[in-house]
């Protein structure tokens, strides 16, 4: 027979959590399996099809997994020893993966490159579906299943879910961290939420971290009120904080350890990066570019359409429920929903005060995005739902209802399907443009010989990767129009203990302040392929260092090209939309074609 304590750990819910009780079956509710296999073949399209959308994803972090794996690769200023400002425990945990493949028939680099895309799509579903199965018994089967929507249907997901990126990392641990802090079921869970946001902050982006805050001082208001009521639930609230913040240290410890066998010194990388991006003195990350402040907003809406507004109004919403409805729930479970709306607006609210903005900066918070459009939209049909007849609502036909309900969802499908598409069809080119060299064919097959130059002038940010040359090419830089810090190699030295010297050895012509060094350039006679882009609607003078390399017959053979999106000449609609080339659309929506091609020295 259980003892009385066991009966009382089964039976645990936080005192007034509504939310915490187990609901009755929902027609909305979808079995937590089925939801993976949802998220899973949506994740499993943008392994496919997503192009890399930021070059910091290649030259940051797949190239060093492949240097780790291959012995060589470029290498960028942030892992050079004397900023140390990129973790090698991601880089290897990444590389760990790709290895896995090496040790399958039929391997190759790019079957390495697609594995690990693969893997990061199951980690991604299991984490979405994870959150999803909470928030479906923890607030409502319908918020659950709005959830589900907004995540599958946005380009938002498409492009983060599998992207090797630090804060698509933090996007998966936000995921487990925010399902950990809201699960309430047999006790609360703090030190489990604490440990993820410290795995996305410590092993991928520390700035992730900070979305916890408004987990931590819910726990802190809810612990101050039982100080006054029950001594021991206070005692409970700071034990469990305790052992969170116990566990991070402890991977701390660990993530130091293993870059400072990497760079042969002691180096704690997350404060690196914390020291860089706020305390630089050399102009930190603003050398790379300012954006106004409504850039995320633009961008959001791009990848979220309806959700992101329905985002901004799920706290406004909420509220005025609160105002309105005759509905009792308590202090805690209104607290407790505000809690969970609020990471969403923290981290809007903050990095758009930011000079620099990218997009990726937002990629941990996409989960709330989700969530608060979810829950916006769910407090909008239980208004809209009335059928009191003494109120406006309340008269409008059901089926009439459900119609625009229906219509919406669809235009939110449509707008994810037409961004997911125009996105592939205008930028994968480079995913597509090696195959002659023997991309992705096992043996030694294709055009070129071992340890051949690919070249790149202006596309140089627009290189995939490593992976996507085989029998050793390298990829080099001719110089161009762009007067910034170009990625240098890794040193292939083998000396000193261990492996990788190339992490540790004094570095040449690296700086921090986004400084042009010419010894990261070749002479364009060393190359014997170069990958250029021609745009033919545009007719401006081409500058002295980016001449039309693909109209040079003289020296070139065209190997292949692939459509590239002349986005200088294409109207704003197209450039954020699939629009069809056909004749019924008008010559000014029309999507404008420039060519991405691989050529071949002649002789």
């Amino acid at each position: 027979m259980a003892t009385p304590e066991a009966q009382q750990r089964e039976q645990f819910v936080h005192p007034t959590a509504q939310h915490a009780r187990k609901k009755g079956p929902s027609p909305f509710m979808i079995e937590p399996i089925k939801a993976f296999y949802i998220f899973l073949i949506a994740n499993f399209i943008s392994v496919l099809y997503a192009p890399i959308q930021d070059c910091d994803e290649t030259f940051n972090y797949w190239e060093p997994t492949h240097y780790l794996s291959h012995g060589y690769g470029l290498q960028t200023w942030e892992y050079s020893p004397d900023y140390s400002i990129r973790s090698w425990s991601y880089v290897g945990l990444h590389a760990v993966v790709g290895n896995i493949r090496r040790l399958l028939p039929q391997s190759t680099k790019l079957s390495e490159f697609y594995f690990v895309r693969y893997i990061l799509a199951f980690i991604c579903s299991l984490c979405q579906v994870l959150l999803f199965r909470v928030i479906s018994f923890t607030l409502n089967p319908r918020i659950g299943l709005f959830f589900l929507m907004a995540t599958v249907m946005s380009p938002g997901n498409f492009h983060s879910s599998t992207a090797y990126l630090p804060s698509s990392f933090a996007m998966y641990t936000s995921l487990l961290g925010t399902a950990a802090f809201m699960n309430w079921r047999e006790g609360l869970k703090t030190s489990w939420g604490i440990w993820w946001f410290a795995v996305g902050g410590i092993l991928g982006w520390p700035f992730a971290s900070a979305l916890c805050a408004p987990f931590l001082i819910e726990e802190g208001i809810f612990a101050t009120i039982a100080m006054i009521q029950d001594r021991q639930s206070f005692y409970e609230a700071i034990l469990r904080v305790g052992r969170g913040v116990t566990a991070a240290l402890l991977l701390l410890a660990g993530d130091t350890a293993i870059n400072s066998f990497f760079y042969k010194k002691i180096e704690v990388v997350s404060w690196n990066i914390v020291k860089y991006n706020i305390f630089s003195s050399t102009g930190g990350p603003n050398l790379y570019g300012t954006e106004p402040w409504t850039f995320y907003f633009r961008n959001l809406a791009i990848n979220f359409n309806i959700w992101f507004v329905l985002a901004l109004l799920s706290l406004p919403l909420f509220l005025a429920q609160k105002i309105v409805s005759s509905k009792q729930h308590g202090f805690q479970s209104g607290i407790r929903t505000i809690v969970f709306l609020s990471p969403f607006y923290m981290w809007l609210g903050i990095f758009s005060s930011q000079p620099h903005k990218e997009e990726r900066f937002m990629y941990p918070m996409y989960p709330f995005i989700a969530l608060n459009g979810a829950l916006g939209l769910h407090i909008i049909l239980s208004a809209f739902g009335s059928s009191d007849p003494k109120t406006l609502v309340g008269k409008i036909p059901a089926r009439l209802k459900l119609i625009v309900v229906m219509n919406v969802l669809l235009l939110s499908l449509n707008l994810g399907i037409a961004r997911i598409i125009g996105v592939y069809t205008a930028y994968s080119a480079p995913l597509k443009l090696y195959q002659p060299l023997g991309a992705g064919v096992f043996g030694q097959q294709g055009l070129g010989g071992r340890g051949d130059h690919v070249c790149f002038g202006k596309e140089w940010y627009r290189f995939p990767s490593s992976y996507f040359l085989p029998r050793d090419m390298r990829a080099k830089f001719i110089r161009s129009e762009f007067r910034g810090l170009l990625p240098g190699e890794f040193s292939e030295a083998r000396t000193g203990f261990g492996f990788w010297s190339g992490t540790w050895l004094p570095t040449k012509g690296m700086n921090d302040r986004n400084e042009e060094d010419m010894s990261k350039y070749v002479d364009i006679g060393q190359c014997s392929f170069l990958v250029d882009t021609q745009y033919p609607e545009n007719h401006d003078p081409l500058p002295p260092n980016e001449p039309d390399y693909i109209a040079d017959e003289e020296n070139w053979d065209i190997v292949k090209c692939e459509p590239f999106l002349d986005a200088g000449n294409t109207h704003l609609l197209a450039r954020v939309l699939w629009v069809p080339d056909l004749s019924f659309v008008p010559e000014k929506f029309r999507r404008k074609w420039g060519q991405h091609c691989l050529l071949q020295r002649k002789g």
